[in-house]
Order: C-alpha cells, then structure tokens, then sequence
C-alpha cells in the first residue's frame, strides 16, 4: 500500500467479494492519508455498511468528524433515507395537482428495491461531481458494497446513459426511472472520473483464496469493459512472520495461501499490487486500523494452550442442529454478511440432508457465490443451480410482451419494451425466480444460499413492491409470489440459518440482519458460527492471538439464539 498511499489520486474505490477486508483496507488507507495532513472524506456505500463500528462513531448522511484524527471525516450513503428523499423529488410535484390515489399509485411504483438503488447511485454520483463536496478534501474514498451490488452500481452510468440514449423521451409510466429526467450530465461526468486513471484508483481487494481471487478478476474484467483500467490488486490476510512457531492450522493456511497465489488468475498479475498480512486483532478503532498498513507491527505474545478451548454449554455441531429437521419437504436458507460461509455451509447442510435420504435442491440468489455443480452427479437425490439473473431477465420480458402487450398497438408495445429495458426489470425477474424456487418446498428440501445481507433484505423488502409491478405488467400474481412472505415467517415451512464468524463485525452485523429479519416477521432458526478456531490446538502467535479473541463474541451469539452451532475452522492441505 506504500506506493499508493505516495501517490495517490483523488478518488479510491475499495471493492471485492464480501468479507476480504474492503472496509478495514479502505479505512486503514484513509487513516493513514489524513495522518500524512491530507483532508479526507471516507464514505460507505454499502447497504450492510459497518463503517460506524469499525471507527467506532455514529455515523449519518453528512460528514462527521472522526476524533482522534485531525483531517479525516467519514459518513455513509442511507439507501433508505437517499430512496425517501428521491421518492419524494419525484412525487412533491405531482401532490395537489393529481388525485390522491394518483398520487399514492406513484408512490407505490417507487417503493421497490430498485428505487433504493437509484437512490443511492445518485447520492453517489453527487459526491463525485458535485464540485462544491468535491472541492473541500484532497481525497474521497469509497467502501463500497459487496461484488454484485458494486458492479451494478458501477455500471449504472452507462446503464442509465443507455437507456436514455434508447427512449423516446416519453415516460410509460412514473416508475423508478422517472426522477432520473435531466441527469444525463451528471451521468456523463460521473463515468468520466470513473475511468480516468489521473482521478481515480479501484482497488480489487481479495483474500489469498482461489474463490476471492477468481471474483477478484471477475470483477477486474466487467470493470474494463467499462473502460475502467485504471486497477490495483490488494491482498488482505495473509499470514506473515516466522513460520518456526506452525502449528497443523498455521501450516494449513500457509500451504493455501500460497496454492492460491501460485495460481493467481493472469489479470491479476498484471496489476500494481499490495499485500496486507492477517491482523491478530480485530480491525475495531483508530489503533487497530493504523497498525494494519504497519509493516513494523507484531502480534502480541500469546501462550498457546496444549488442548483446544472448551466450548460454551449448549453448542451443538452441525449435525446436531440438522437432527430436527424434516427431510422431507421445506426450505433451508443460510443467511448473514458476504464472506462468513454462506454457500460453503449451504453446501454442507445440501449434502447432509442428501445423505439422511431428502430429496435436495441447492441453489443460490448471490451473483458472487461458486456451488460445486459436481454435487448433483455425486448425490443422485441432490440437485445444484442458480438463479440466472440473465437468463430470468429475458424470460420475463418475453412473457410480459406476451401478456401485458398482446393487446397494445405498435406505440403501446414500444413504450413497454421501453420499461423492460429499464435495469430495474432485472431485480423483478430475480425476485420471482426466487418465489418459485421456494414454491418447490412443498414436496423437497430447498437448501438457498442467499445473497450478502443488505441485498437480502432489499430482496424481502420488494415482496409487496413486486406484487404491484406484476399487477401493472401481467394478467395476476403468480401464486408462489402471494405465498411468500408467509412462508417465509412460518417456522415450519422455513429455517433461516443465520452465519457469522467469531469476529466483532460479522457478529454485529448478524444481529442487525436478526433485527431487520424480525421487523419483518421471521425469526431465525439457529445461528451458526463458521470457521471458529476455539474447538483447535494452535501454537502460532497471530493464530492464537486470533483465537484467544473469540470467546467474547461466540457468548455474544449464545445470547441471541436458541441454538447455535459452531463449524471448527477446517484443515485443508
């Protein structure tokens, strides 16, 4: 990180597969950047931000200063808030003149998901070309949220240039696309800065695994064919020092990091790269944030126990946990923040239930996740797929034409191919995707892998937006769509695993997602703590430092739930 912290452009973008450590690198970097005298503005858009926990204030809409530093201040991007705010541009000028249920019929078409999304790239946007924000510091750094909702958001400039170049100009309907009528500049602009390599970095932040690493240049390459070249490579978490004190774990994870770096997919190599060694502490607070990028910080002297922690009363293994479930019919969800294990665990829970004698579909609603296809050829009762977000688009384009415009004349199927070419329809297609695979619950186990946090929940929250826009564009709602909700909030039918790690972030942000779950009418079934070095004899000091620190937040996790489970971190050569 010393060659771009010496030479370092205007804007940074942190982004990458959740959980590599975006936040903590991009919060490290901007501390680090204030320190050297340089006024700093950090900003979080993702919707499962944790940026308050990390620098340990209370962060709104607006800069806040962040004490114990003299430039840096730091805010986050409220999809909710920037969604209401929007919502309200686009219908305050319509209040008194149209009929109250005219009104509230546009209201309605602006309470999905995808208004949030537009909502929050024109915040964005704002921040990068709004001269008077921009003006004031000597740097803007962007945390950005997990790989496929940075993507989206990155490509919305050209997406929305797109679709305007493609319109006729005349709105079909006051849906979310509405209030974007006159920015076609800011758009313009905003793309511009995004791909000159003078203004802007993009730092791909991975871990040294060959899935983090693969997203990485996934990620690396749809930025490119946006013209955005100017990238850095960040590697987060790799395990430094003296190997003279390995353990069985430490030689594990050594052997893996170096599998995957030797081979490191070929884009990858091409670009400027960092390596940032695995921290023994978590990345809480301005300490711990400016001893990451210090070359000359050690792990705390630790001595390592001869047997592995006693886990709390109450723990169950993963097995234990399954023992109570039907094997015959309903859906099993692993839920919780991007890079805690989900589709691991997902495929773990799908093989076990496969072999007690279930009928088994594994699939998964996260555009980053990487199921073992192999599985369905392994397991004749287990089946693997994933919603395509593609494929889903254009099936459910072709049957709105279909339907909705059958009977329309030659302008009136214009103007709705129009609406369908609208980056929102996407979200739609997925959505019912996702109904109709837990439609198939009835009679099977359904094990889902969802998608990070925030998008999660964007996702349950569309339900009743998705109803109306069905209504709008189709003869009636599919029936998997009406029963949704309701089997998502029937314990009997559905089981949501929450997953986290034994680290302060994943945990704080599992009992966030609980509460939003419950807000929402559906309790979790369990928690499962992944990847946990407490059950594990370990001698190497950062391990074990590593170790020592995660009692506190597995009783932490104890007291949120009924039952957890706690999957051993897993010895792999």
């Amino acid at each position: 990180m010393k060659k771009l912290l010496s030479n370092t452009p205007k804007f940074l973008f942190f982004t990458g597969k959740g959980g590599v450590g975006k936040t903590s690198l991009s919060s490290a970097t901007a501390v680090a950047l204030a320190d050297q005298g340089r006024k700093t503005l950090l900003v979080s858009t993702d919707p499962a931000s944790n940026l308050d926990h990390v620098l340990g204030v209370e962060l709104g809409s607006s800069p806040t200063h962040i004490a114990g530093t003299v430039k840096l201040w730091a805010m986050n991007i409220d999809p909710r808030k920037s969604a209401a705010q929007y919502r309200e541009k686009v219908v305050g000028p319509y209040r008194g003149v149209l009929a109250d249920a005219a009104v509230k019929a546009i209201e309605e078409q602006l309470s999905g998901g995808c208004t949030v999304e537009i909502a929050a790239f024109d915040e964005f946007s704002r921040l990068m070309t709004d001269q008077k924000i921009v003006s004031q510091y000597d740097h803007i750094i962007f945390d950005t949220a997990p790989t496929g909702h940075t993507l989206r958001l990155l490509t919305l400039p050209s997406a929305w240039t797109g679709y305007l170049d493609s319109s006729s100009g005349n709105a079909s309907c006051l849906g979310p696309m509405s209030g974007l009528n006159g920015q076609r500049q800011q758009f313009d602009d905003t793309l511009r800065t995004l791909t000159d390599a003078t203004t802007t970095h993009l730092i791909l932040v991975a871990r040294p695994d060959p899935h983090s690493l693969a997203e990485a240049a996934r990620t690396g390459k749809e930025l490119t064919g946006i013209g955005v070249n100017n990238q850095w490579l960040a590697i987060n978490g790799i395990l430094c020092g003296d190997d003279s004190d390995d353990d069985e774990v430490a030689r594990a994870m050594r052997n893996r990091e170096n599998q995957a770096l030797s081979t490191m997919p070929d884009e990858l190599r091409s670009l400027p790269r960092a390596e940032v060694r695995l921290s023994p502490v978590a990345p809480i607070g301005l300490t711990a944030l400016r001893n990451i990028l210090n070359p000359e910080h050690t792990a705390p002297h630790v001595v390592a126990d001869a047997s592995a922690e006693a886990l709390p009363p109450g723990t169950l293994s993963l097995d234990e946990l399954l023992d109570g479930i039907d094997t015959k019919s309903g859906v099993i969800m692993t839920m919780g923040k991007g890079g805690v294990g989900k589709t691991t665990l997902a495929s773990k829970i799908a093989v076990e239930m496969a072999a007690r004698g279930a009928k088994v579909h594994l699939t998964t609603s996260d555009p980053a996740a990487h199921l073992d296809v192999s599985l369905s050829d392994r397991y004749l009762n287990l089946r693997v797929s994933r919603i395509d977000p593609v494929a889903e688009t254009k099936l459910y384009q072709e049957e709105v034409m279909r339907n909705a415009g059958k009977d329309m004349d030659a302008e009136g199927r214009k103007l709705l191919e129009e609406d369908l070419r609208s980056p929102c329809t996407e979200e739609i297609a997925v959505f019912r995707a996702f109904s109709r695979i837990v439609d198939e619950a009835e009679d099977s186990v359904v094990v889902i892998d969802t998608a990070p946090t925030g998008h999660t929940i964007l996702l349950l929250d569309a339900t009743e937006a998705y109803h109306r826009d069905v209504s709008r564009n189709s003869d009636s709602v599919p029936e998997e769509v009406k029963k949704l909700l309701p089997r998502m909030r029937d314990p009997d039918y559905t089981k949501i695993m929450v997953v986290t790690l034994p680290e302060a972030t994943p945990v704080q942000e599992a009992c966030d997602l609980q509460k939003d779950l419950e807000r929402a009418g559906i309790a979790p079934y369990a928690w499962i703590v992944n990847q946990s070095l407490t059950p594990l004899v370990v001698s190497n000091q950062v391990i074990a430092a590593r170790r020592r620190n995660e009692m506190p937040y597995i009783e932490k996790v104890l007291s949120k739930t009924a039952k957890t489970a706690i999957m051993p971190w897993q010895i792999i050569n």
